[in-house]
């Protein structure tokens, strides 16, 4: 593969006038010309060493090992020492010099070019490697970490995975159980913090290297916006569902009091009561929404079948035979000792038709919905890669994009209509439509945006935009989460150790977290349009399913892929720039259920800047 970079490199100084030159041309080329020529010569070499790293962070994440890794590492290395070559940056900056003379598709490759470069810029190579060699290790040690739940000395006496410590976390009402698991699931923090404080300098390097202020304003940048514009837009968001989000979290520190049995309510929720990890979603408390039950007697592959049939029956064409042989969507069989990444991922191996997905599919309802969000991203993959849009802008129409398909189909597949249709609940059964919109505020955005645009986004703004010192990691971790969310670690973290670093995102896919944020007001904006204007159905029950007219619409916002500004896509398609009215629209019943549920308490918590008592 080195030799294959060696060989590309060359032809590219060649084509770029460093070689003895050519006889005179009749004419000069035009800035297009030269730009079609560049991207001609560009793209196929990019694809080809895209795959190979693909498939090499494939293998590495499927069964992680020393050797696996080792080969990650050097597919990425080559990689970046193609679309990182200084000549390569170099020959982009001068052909976007001549910007109003090119066609819009050519100005966003080139931006992507420069973007790629950006990971890994050879300009300065030391720096290149040293934060390609820090991606890999620093994947491979949280892939390759041993969850465990008791420990005799320094040897582990009862291992577990992910699934089983989310697995107490959602069933089990003993808090001293509870504690253990939540205990488990930040031991691999500390082993993560050095590493963590090491790509944050090398980051910040590249990012400087592209001419960028720092890595978190590097990845904004994907939105034409700057770090102060995107901060705004995050926050007022979070403005605009914080009333929302006090009655939630109101209402669920007192429900969940009751539940463990415990007398004074507290006003920041301990972490280790909530169902997950990093209380992003706060699943199986509400009474009478048993949505695991929906599940029982299903086998993990009909989750991902059905989720298929749900695409299929708008309209997508069937998954390729190599999705089936070739992804990983089940949990590691007993009896093997093959560790694999356990977060869930869609997989476009080769910007083209090689997609994958790496899952740990359970019959539980967060994988029925996940298993359809993930498919999403499949079917993105699938609709833009077309004649019509160049390899280098088979992406989103920005990042969130791609998460708001996956969102969308994730919200449409909790419908009723569906869930009847398909089987999973009884024609005549009825739905109490207060506790539906209960449980799917504490499993969807109501929590999780006060996690995305608030805890994530603002601790790895600091982390990078203010090189937060490594002392101050833990701190200002919990100082976010107890603002943004009301919660509370059980017991006094050390500054030593790095609870942000348990979260994959942090790790392998950072300072993009926002993107999850918009990618949920973008789904609540579609998803009204589909229901009132294409369906002609309440949101609230609004069925997809064998609605080809709706598979067209969002085959049309899919098929550009990033050829098209997004603002655009999204104003020609539902009349109007992004807002979160439809999302509040979604759940004004909820909001005034919880006010009359709330009435009389204090509703504020420790920190926390806008909260007001319950009428």
């Amino acid at each position: 593969m080195r030799r294959i970079v060696t060989l590309a490199l060359a032809a590219l100084l060649a084509s770029c006038g460093t070689s003895a030159p050519a006889p005179a041309a009749p004419r000069a080329a035009t800035a297009q010309e030269d730009a079609d020529a560049f991207l001609g010569f560009y793209t196929p070499i990019m694809q080809a060493l895209y795959t190979e790293s693909a498939r090499a962070s494939w293998v590495a994440s499927i069964d992680v090992t020393e050797e696996h890794t080792g080969l990650r590492t050097g597919a990425d290395t080559a990689f970046s020492a193609f679309t990182g070559n200084a000549e390569v940056i170099r020959r982009a900056r001068q052909l976007l010099e001549h910007e109003s003379e090119l066609n819009d598709v050519t100005v966003r490759q080139l931006r992507e070019v420069l973007d790629a470069a950006a990971a890994a810029p050879m300009t300065n190579p030391e720096l290149a490697r040293a934060r390609v060699a820090a991606e890999s290790a620093q994947s491979a040690q949280l892939d390759g970490w041993q969850f465990c739940m008791r420990r005799q000395g320094e040897e582990c006496a009862e291992p577990v995975t992910a699934n089983d410590i989310d697995r107490v976390l959602v069933e089990s009402r003993d808090l001293d159980a509870r504690l253990v698991a939540w205990n488990a699931a930040k031991e691999v923090g500390p082993s993560l913090r050095d590493g963590l404080i090491q790509l944050q300098g090398l980051r910040n390097g590249v990012a400087r290297e592209m001419g960028h202020d720092d890595f978190f304003s590097f990845q904004v940048s994907n939105y034409s916006m700057s770090t102060e514009e995107m901060m705004e837009l995050l926050d007022r968001l979070i403005t605009e569902m914080r009333p929302l989000f006090e009655q939630v979290h109101c209402w669920a520190r007192h429900e969940l009091a009751r539940r463990y049995g415990v007398d004074e309510v507290p006003q920041l929720i301990p972490a280790h009561w909530l169902s997950n990890r990093w209380g992003q979603s706060w699943p199986g408390f509400v009474d009478g929404v048993n949505m695991d039950s929906l599940m029982e007697d299903r086998e993990p592959e009909w989750l991902v079948r059905q989720a298929e049939r749900f695409y299929v029956s708008m309209g997508f064409p069937e998954l390729p035979p190599s999705f089936y042989e070739l992804s990983d969507l089940y949990p590691v069989p007993d009896g093997e000792t093959r560790r694999k990444n356990a977060h869930a991922s869609a997989w476009h191996m080769d910007l083209d038709t090689d997609v994958r997905s790496l899952m740990s599919v359970e019959p539980t309802w967060d994988w029925f919905t996940t298993t359809h969000h993930e498919l999403g991203h499949i079917y993105y993959y699938m609709t833009y890669t077309n004649p019509d849009v160049p390899p280098l802008l088979r992406g989103g129409a920005n990042r969130s994009y791609h998460e708001g398909m996956g969102d969308l189909i994730g919200l449409a597949a909790s419908q009723p209509p569906y869930l009847r249709e398909i089987g999973l609940m009884d024609e005549g059964q009825e739905v109490d439509e207060i506790r539906y919109l209960l449980d799917s505020a504490l499993t969807g955005p109501v929590t999780f945006l006060p996690w995305s645009a608030g805890v994530m986004s603002h601790f790895e703004r600091d982390l990078y935009a203010n090189d937060l010192p490594a002392d101050q990691l833990n701190a200002r971790w919990w100082e976010y989460v107890a603002r943004y969310q009301g919660i509370a670690p059980p017991s006094e973290r050390p500054a030593d150790g790095c609870d942000a670093c348990t979260k994959t995102h942090i790790n392998n896919d950072p300072a993009q977290y926002y993107d999850y944020a918009l990618a949920n007001v973008l789904v609540y904006q579609l998803h009204d349009h589909i229901c009132r204007t294409i369906v002609e159905a309440d949101p609230h029950a609004c069925n997809y399913y064998n609605r080809r007219d709706v598979g067209e619409f969002i085959q049309a916002i899919m098929r550009p892929g990033a050829t098209r500004d997004w603002r655009e896509v999204l104003r020609e398609h539902t009349g109007r720039d992004l807002t979160a009215e439809p999302m509040l629209e979604y759940y004004r019943p909820l909001m005034a259920y919880l006010q009359e549920q709330n009435q009389g308490r204090d509703c504020s918590w420790p920190g926390d800047r806008a909260a007001t008592p319950a009428p």
